[in-house]
């Protein structure tokens, strides 16, 4: 991007935008480099016990690995390479004759806040549109190379299909899309109307559709009651053997319409999954948002000399960095522990922090 046609950013500014953008991508690579080189060690025995082929390795769970990390990570990289960079700047004695030449310290801050636009837009497109994508390789990957899943059974799952239908089933199969003693039960204004049992539930992936084996209708009419009994039978249902995966990580590798249409799913059906769910989603929308809180709270902790240099303030940023981490991962706990509503839980960081950032920016010297 040409700075220089930009007509509302002076020399100073471009110059700021430049140190601020070289030092993130720098510090990223710097990170990169040391997570791929501690997962490399780690994982090393997984893949060669499962002999995963290094195309596979590279392009495909390297290819998901680095941009998950790197995003959930760039808070803390933000933050580091804004103090880094400002107060270098500071120790060089740059930020005084700037601040003394006329320019307030909130024009001061313009240009910070250009460059954390600009991370702002890159972190939200990655977190909504490309690392779904590439967390869906890096999740293929690890089912086979890396945690492959002998026993893929979920065990006594209730959920509801529609307004008046309720399904059961004891064990489900994922490798082989079995489902084993099946129960559906249909209600009519509170009242059973129509109770559905079966040995063996299996998914037909050619027709898209559930067989049903060694089953038995009772049909209820007032007081009357029908029972009918069949060796199998075809049938369509609201529910694919997607909704009993037992994976980690799985609503990570769904794009936003895939989220979005297990959401829908999930608030009929009720099957637990709800928090997850929300959680997953908000976050791609509000984690991005600390780009801001991050870039003014670092400006206005470094923007002072000090005796220690720039270690002092370096060292400062990193243990709020890792504090927010922190915070992050209380506030997911209390919303999948402790029923903190997940809208709330994923703004609990940012507001706590964006507080603390105008407070320090109310007091930074001007």
């Amino acid at each position: 991007m040409n700075w220089a046609r930009i007509p509302y950013l002076n020399t100073i500014d471009r110059y700021i935008i430049g140190k601020y953008l070289s030092t993130f991508l720098f510090t990223m690579a710097i990170f990169t480099v040391v997570a791929v080189v501690f997962d490399v060690s780690e994982r090393l025995d997984d893949f060669m016990k499962h002999d995963a082929p290094l195309s596979k390795i590279v392009f495909e769970y390297y290819a998901g690995f680095v941009p998950f990390y790197l995003n959930m990570l760039s808070p803390l990289i933000n933050f580091i390479a804004v103090i880094f960079f400002t107060a270098k700047m500071a120790d060089q004695t740059e930020i005084v004759p700037i601040l003394s030449g006329g320019m307030s310290f909130n024009r001061f801050i313009r240009p910070y806040m250009v460059a954390a636009t600009i991370i702002f837009a890159l972190n939200f497109i990655f977190s909504v549109y490309i690392i779904p994508r590439t967390n869906k390789l890096k999740v293929g990957f690890e089912r086979v190379y890396v945690k492959p899943v002998t026993n893929n059974t979920k065990s006594s799952t209730h959920m509801q299909i529609d307004d008046d239908s309720y399904v059961y089933i004891d064990n489900f199969d994922n490798n082989r899309k079995v489902g084993y003693n099946f129960v559906l039960e249909k209600f009519d204004d509170g009242e059973m109307t129509e109770k559905l049992m079966a040995d063996r539930i299996q998914w037909d992936s050619v027709k898209s559709n559930w067989r049903i084996e060694n089953y038995t209708i009772r049909i209820v009419d007032s007081l009357k009651e029908e029972m009918i009994k069949g060796a199998s039978m075809d049938t369509l249902l609201d529910m694919t053997p997607r909704d009993f995966e037992v994976y980690d990580n799985i609503f990570t590798a769904m794009n936003m319409k895939e989220l979005n249409a297990r959401i829908e799913k999930e608030q009929i059906r009720g099957t637990g999954m709800m928090t997850d769910l929300l959680l997953e989603k908000y976050k791609r929308f509000v984690t991005p948002l600390a780009a801001y809180v991050l870039t003014i709270m670092g400006v206005a902790l470094s923007s002072k000399k000090v005796r220690g240099g720039i270690g002092l303030s370096l060292g400062i940023g990193i243990a709020l960095s890792f504090t927010y981490i922190v915070f992050i991962q209380f506030a997911t706990m209390f919303s999948l522990k402790g029923g903190l509503p997940p809208l709330i839980a994923v703004f609990i960081p940012n507001v706590i922090f964006g507080v603390l950032a105008v407070y320090l920016l109310y007091k930074a010297p001007k």
